[in-house]
């Protein structure tokens, strides 16, 4: 009986519904990449006029990316969404309200650990420099698990509240203007300490971080299933919202765990004090061993900063010599990259290099090995979230998934798409966005260059002495040139006391703006602003987020309408970004401004439109968008030497905020006439 009500299907039909299905699986997740870096290789090479190094490297990588991300959001639908969903409409009939909330704190800091995009953070460590930013470079270097732990934290509070929301029925408005103000005002407050402000831009990228493929679609079915259990679902409780509680709460555990993190960390300081034995205990304090210390001092440090950390030339120079033999001491920069990227040319000549010889860069780590550590993190990712949600179903709840079979499948594919993923993101997104970002400034910068001073019959008699508020001593000596002084730092290994001569290094900066071009930084800006723009228009969850907005106010508000004013919105936030890590000033600059507009347009706006504009923000920051993005940022500031070139995820997420709300507000004001308008023509008759 059984076997007669099957419904029998040809292979040949079979086959072709299967390649249906997979072809539109990977359409879009094919067009949301393929735009973006398209976009990045023909103005590498048609603007920029360098041809990308490792292209095929990069291709495959981008081939991982779109395949692998395929696999995992089928994996989340068929496997964790519905356990979720199911989970959430059976929790509040068992259990109270508080237990509920227990799990949502337990959900939220699983499921941050689940996001491909939060990786992305342990490879922002290697931009940072520790003497300019201590504090930062020990939150991302030395302290990432507990910058990773403090970010789940903060989610799992949002989850938790989210819950609550939803519980409840309670609207979004006095959530929202009750958090924002206080990571506001903490930002603002950070912004006047030397160590705690390097860190803003890092909260509040992690905010965008935070609300990828995994956290969204696995708050959003909970509170589903919370609402459809208390009966809420029609209210605007159940509908938008949660994403905006999801991106302001790790920003706040982050800015706090900085706040305890910044007593035991030293403040910025100069590059050859920093790595002085004479400051060795401070620069100890946010590096784990002595060794971890001098490997920074050759992966990142200039020569003078090497012949600081040794302070006795003849120990530099033999540290430099060893490395033909044994190159440990670099990690895994292999030694013809620290020599073509980081020696002075006195150090190519200790290892016997002439002035234009090069080495040839190493072959990269190969994909086997790039997808067997992916695959490790996978499983410590996806497993305890999976186990969550099991022990819920499973122990409390006493009942199992519907589908077995669709659920293990849709582990399984969670666990190889992320590893794909992430694998891509790790070969192809981060170098592509690195690579173009360095090379960018490029377009504005004047020529600069680096040239190397003798002084004869060098004086010490001429050398002054200062003192700082800690002690520290420095020495320094007046050059006069074209009637004008400068202070050069004096070292004595610089000096050669035979000869009477005084060698040091002087590199010109063009990072300030009489070095820039008027139409080089317009074809910054125009590059910001069209990467930003046309990667939201193919991002396929903003298409989701117009549809049902357009369904839930009734055609009030088109889909169309809000795809392009949530484009608009990020390549204007894209273009902010960039313009402040260019001209270098702080980040809370167009924050703080950006945040009060977007408070006083929530004040005027209803609770759906408050709702889903704030959600908005989050749709734009996805598992593409968030590598490409942050390493584009971290190159640009690479190649203009500044640390502080995070918080570019984060004006890419307020802006669309901002501009959706903008709309909503001329929405709601047409309305509001056209019904005072209706009303007095009622009147006349």
């Amino acid at each position: 009986m059984g076997k007669s009500n099957r419904i029998q299907i040809a292979p040949k039909h079979a086959a072709m519904m299967i390649y249906r299905y997979i072809s539109r699986k990977l359409s879009d997740q094919a067009r949301a990449a393929g735009f973006i870096v398209l976009y990045l290789f023909g103005f590498q090479m048609l603007i920029i006029g360098t041809p990308l190094t490792d292209t095929l490297r990069i291709i495959g990588g981008v081939v991982f990316v779109v395949l692998g991300l395929a696999m995992f959001l089928e994996g989340l639908f068929i496997g964790l969404m519905p356990l979720g969903e199911k989970v959430g409409l059976q929790l509040p009939k068992y259990s109270r309200i508080f237990l509920t909330i227990a799990f949502g704190l337990l959900i939220g800091f699983v499921s941050t650990l689940a996001e491909p995009a939060v990786n992305t953070l342990r490879t922002a460590g290697s931009y940072t420099n520790a003497w300019e930013a201590p504090l930062l470079f020990m939150l991302l270097e030395v302290r990432l698990n507990l910058l990773i732990a403090a970010v789940g934290i903060g989610v799992s509070i949002a989850v938790s509240l989210s819950m609550v929301r939803f519980f409840y029925g309670l609207p979004l408005k006095p959530f929202v203007l009750s958090a924002a103000p206080v990571v506001l005002v903490l930002s603002l407050l950070f912004s006047f300490h030397d160590n705690l402000k390097n860190i803003i831009g890092l909260a509040w990228d992690t905010g965008a971080v935070t609300t990828g493929p995994v956290t969204v679609p696995l708050i959003l079915a909970l509170g589903l299933g919370i609402s459809r259990s208390a009966g809420k679902q029609d209210r605007a409780a159940g509908g938008f919202g949660s994403i905006a509680l999801a991106s302001l709460f790790p920003v706040f555990a982050v800015l706090l765990l900085g706040l305890g993190l910044s007593s035991a960390s030293p403040g910025p300081m100069e590059e050859q004090d920093f790595f002085s034995p004479r400051n060795r205990d401070a620069a100890l304090s946010v590096f784990a061993a002595e060794e971890d210390l001098k490997q920074h001092a050759f992966t990142h440090g200039s020569s003078e900063a090497r012949s600081a950390f040794f302070d006795d030339e003849q120990a530099h120079r033999s540290a430099v010599q060893s490395l033909a033999a044994d190159a440990s001491i670099l990690g895994v920069m292999h030694l013809s990259t620290w020599i073509n990227q980081r020696a002075s040319q006195q150090e190519k000549e200790l290892l016997h290099l002439s002035p234009g010889e090069q080495r040839k860069s190493p072959l990269p780590e190969t994909a086997g090995r790039v997808l067997q550590e992916e695959a490790g993190a996978s499983l410590r990712a996806v497993l305890p979230l999976t186990a969550l949600l099991l022990f819920a179903l499973l122990v409390f709840l006493k009942d199992r998934p519907k589908y077995t079979d669709e659920f293990i499948l849709g582990i399984l594919l969670a666990l190889v798409g992320m590893t794909v993923l992430t694998s891509g993101i790790r070969m192809g997104l981060v170098p592509l966005g690195d690579t173009v970002g360095r090379e960018l400034p490029s377009l504005y910068q004047a020529d600069h260059h680096t040239e190397t001073i003798t002084v004869d019959q060098f004086d010490p008699s001429v050398v002054f002495e200062t003192i700082d508020t800690d002690g520290t001593i420095h020495r320094f000596f007046f050059l006069e040139e074209e009637k004008s002084l400068q202070a050069v730092p004096f070292r004595e290994q610089k000096f050669n006391e035979a000869a009477r001569q005084y060698t040091f290094t002087r590199t010109e900066s063009s990072r300030f703006r009489t070095q820039l071009t008027g139409f080089g930084v317009f074809l910054v800006l125009l590059f910001a602003f069209g990467l930003g723009y046309g990667s939201t228009l193919a991002e396929p969850a903003l298409n989701t987020l117009g549809t049902t907005v357009e369904e839930t106010t009734v055609g009030t508000i088109k889909r169309k309408a809000v795809i392009r004013a949530v484009s608009v919105g990020v390549g204007a936030g894209l273009t902010a970004g960039v313009l402040r890590i260019l001209f270098a000033f702080p980040v809370i600059w167009i924050l703080i401004p950006a945040y009060v507009l977007l408070l006083l347009l929530t004040l005027w706006c209803s609770e759906e439109y408050v709702g889903f504009s704030w959600d908005s923000g989050g749709v734009t920051t996805g598992p593409i968008t968030v590598p490409l993005v942050l390493s584009l940022g971290l190159g640009i500031g690479g190649s203009l030497g500044t640390t502080d070139s995070f918080g570019i995820l984060a004006l890419a997420s307020v802006f669309p905020i901002l501009s959706v709300q903008f709309y909503g507000a001329m929405v709601q004001t047409r309305q509001r006439r056209r019904m005072r308008m209706a009303e007095q023509e009622a009147d006349y008759e």
